[in-house]
C-alpha cells in the first residue's frame, strides 16, 4: 500500500527518536521505502528543521529532539504564548464549551482558566492540560480518549473521537508546529493530526494560537486549511504578502 510523504516523514521522526541516527538503507528497509525517495524526505526534513543530514543518512540532535519534546516546548517562547493566551482568554464567555489540543500554548490557556472563576466545559486532548483543570470546581473537563504519545504529553489517534459527537464545541483553541504559506496549520506527529483534523470538522470556531516563529514554516501533514480556521492570534506582525492571503479567506488576525 502507497505510503503518504506524512506517514513516512513521521515514521523517519520516531525512528530518529529511538535510535538518534539512522541511515537511508536502514529507513528503506525499516519502511519499504525507495532510498531516492527518503533522500528527498531527508533534505525537506532538513529545511523545515526537524533533523540535520549526514552522510548517507541522519541525526536528531538535542536542538532537534526538543522540537518534538512537549516539555521542551513548554520553555519556548513562554512569554510571547502566554501574552497570545491572555487575549485568547478574553475570549471565552461563561457556559461555553471549548476545546483545547495538546499544545503548550493551550496549556497556558489551561493555567489561565484554572486561576478564573468562568464556568465553561473544555474538552481536550492534553493530558497535562486536563491535570491542570481537574480540580477546578467551575470548570468540567473531559479528556478525549485514545493512545498516550511518547515525550508529547498528548492524546493520539480517533479511538475516543465518538465523545465529541455528544458535546457542541464552541471554539476549539489550537496550535502548530507550523502556519505555511501553502497549507495552513501544519505539525510533525500524523496520529496527532488524524485526531486534529476530526475536531476541527466538529467546532463551530476556530482559532489558532501560534507564535511568530512558526509563522512561515512547514512541517510533516496539515490539519487545517486556511478555510477552517476562523482567527490567528500572534505576537507580531505578519508579512504582509501572507496577511493578503488571510485576509482573502477572511481570517481575522489579532497582534499581542
Amino acid at each position: 500500500m502507497k505510503m503518504f510523504a506524512s506517514e513516512r516523514r513521521n515514521k523517519i521522526i520516531n525512528l530518529l527518536q529511538e535510535q538518534k541516527r539512522i541511515t537511508v538503507k536502514d529507513i528503506a528497509l525499516q519502511i519499504g521505502v525507495s532510498e531516492a525517495t527518503l533522500r528527498a524526505d531527508l533534505n525537506k526534513m532538513e529545511n523545515d528543521g526537524l533533523l540535520t543530514r549526514t552522510h548517507g543518512g541522519a541525526v536528531i540532535n538535542d536542538e532537534n529532539e526538543n522540537e518534538t519534546s512537549f516539555s521542551a516546548r513548554k520553555k519556548r517562547n513562554k512569554e510571547e504564548k502566554i501574552q497570545i493566551c491572555k487575549n485568547a482568554f478574553e475570549l471565552i464567555e461563561e457556559k461555553q464549551c471549548i476545546l483545547l489540543d495538546a499544545s503548550s500554548t493551550a496549556l497556558e490557556l489551561a493555567r489561565l482558566l484554572n486561576q478564573s472563576s468562568k464556568r465553561v466545559t473544555v474538552v481536550t486532548s492534553g493530558i497535562q492540560t486536563a491535570f491542570e483543570l481537574k480540580d477546578n470546581p467551575d470548570i468540567t473537563t473531559i479528556l478525549i480518549g485514545g493512545v498516550v504519545t511518547k515525550k508529547s504529553a498528548s492524546i493520539e489517534g480517533t479511538l475516543g473521537i465518538d465523545i465529541l459527537d455528544s458535546v457542541n464545541i464552541d471554539i476549539m483553541f489550537t496550535s502548530a508546529n507550523a502556519l505555511s504559506f501553502e497549507n495552513g496549520l501544519e505539525d510533525f506527529n500524523l496520529y496527532e493530526v488524524q485526531l486534529k483534523k476530526e475536531i476541527i470538522r466538529r467546532a463551530s470556531k476556530v482559532i489558532a494560537l501560534i507564535d511568530s516563529t512558526k509563522i512561515g514554516k512547514s512541517s510533516s501533514a496539515v490539519f487545517a486549511k486556511f478555510d477552517q480556521i476562523d482567527r490567528i492570534i500572534t505576537d507580531q506582525p505578519i508579512d504582509p504578502l501572507f496577511n493578503s492571503k488571510l485576509d482573502s479567506h477572511q481570517i481575522e488576525t489579532i497582534i499581542v
